[in-house]
């Protein structure tokens, strides 16, 4: 049975521009790079970026990772600074910002838990949302 995520992997064209995105902005651990990679870590989130043609998505896919209030608020004044894209406002449960990695993937950063997100849903239910 399936435990969890592994990792994630995205295609980047510029492999220095998105090491210094995910471990100088977002404060990602860099583990180890080589000519067509990187590994880095979020918490126990492994992330792998790989040397290619990225052709992400424009639906509301994306991989949201986790941040604390405080530092959420601080991530938001450097994307400020740097004028970094954001390609959704938030408008559920917990601050979020969703912005676009320099290949265009969408991520989001997210303050909540999946625990916040249920009680919030207990007072304000989606439309056709079931329990299980």
């Amino acid at each position: 049975m399936i435990t969890g995520i592994n990792h994630i992997t995205f295609s980047v064209r510029n492999l220095r521009q998105s090491i210094e995105f995910y471990r100088d902005l977002l404060g990602m651990k860099l583990h180890v790079f080589w000519e067509t990679g990187a590994y880095l870590t979020a918490g126990n989130t492994w992330l792998c970026l790989s040397l290619g043609q990225p052709e992400p998505s424009n639906d509301y896919t994306h991989v949201a990772f986790s941040i604390s209030e405080g530092e959420l608020l601080e991530l938001r004044t450097k994307l400020n600074q740097i004028g970094a894209v954001e390609w959704k406002q938030n408008t559920s449960e917990g601050d979020s910002i969703y912005l676009l990695d320099p290949n265009g993937h969408r991520l989001e950063v997210h303050s909540g838990t999946l625990a916040t997100r249920l009680a919030e849903l207990e007072h304000a239910p989606y439309k056709g949302l079931v329990w299980c």
